[in-house]
């Protein structure tokens, strides 16, 4: 589903810190490998980080663009808040991306699928269907992933949108509880979309972009 889509992709997971960045830009390697013109957009960043810096590194998309930043690492909609700060509306998101001339357009938000994002507190489930566009969801590998992907999917599902399923940061040696979720996760998810390895983001941007093909599954 992933690699045969064109127009918008949504990029969500399950929380914060499960590894959303790098396999958006693991996904820009392999679309563009497969002559896709690709944008990745970062509607809202939080905190210190630059994701939108760290995928231009890693995957050098044809564009990459983060439409509002706020410096404090909360959800987008508190962090505009807690400072007084204009918040992003929905409507800008859709026609930012409407306007957008790329064959795949990978879409990352901040936090999980239902993480209040802006104006009206609009979530990436409701960007999804404004967008009518696919969501790959990105989890962890160890406990507690089987519950909250779980609830994501169903969220996305009740919603109708399709899904996928991308675990981060594979551990270099899986014990027991990787293991069996990585078997669980592919049947709830209907096969994974790919798998990401620990301290992918630290590899060079020659070697990530070299490596990720055999990250990501053909689907």
């Amino acid at each position: 589903m992933i690699l045969s889509s064109t127009g918008p992709v949504i990029v969500t997971g399950t929380d914060t810190g499960v590894g959303k960045t790098i396999a958006t830009a693991a996904l820009a390697v392999v679309a563009r490998a497969a002559g896709k013109t690709v944008a990745v957009v970062k509607p809202v960043q939080t905190g210190d980080d630059d994701d939108a810096a760290t995928i231009e590194r890693l995957a050098e998309p044809d564009q990459v663009a983060t439409l509002a930043r706020f410096p404090d690492p909360m959800s987008p909609y508190a962090a505009a808040r807690h400072r007084g700060l204009p918040q992003l509306p929905l409507a800008e998101v859709v026609e930012f991306v409407a306007a957008l001339d790329k064959d795949l357009i990978l879409i990352e938000g901040a936090g999980g699928l239902l993480v209040p994002m802006g104006t009206y507190s609009w979530t990436m489930a409701e960007l999804c269907q404004q967008l009518n566009a696919p969501a790959v969801v990105v989890v962890r590998a160890g406990l507690g992933s089987i519950n909250h992907t779980a609830l994501t999917l169903e969220a996305l599902r009740s919603r109708g949108i399709l899904s996928s399923v991308i675990i981060g940061s594979w551990p270099r040696v899986p014990g027991p509880v990787e293991q069996a979720n990585q078997i669980d996760l592919s049947d709830m998810s209907y096969g994974l979309a790919g798998i990401i390895p620990e301290g992918a983001g630290s590899l060079s941007p020659e070697e990530f972009r070299a490596r990720a093909s055999g990250w990501i599954q053909p689907s």
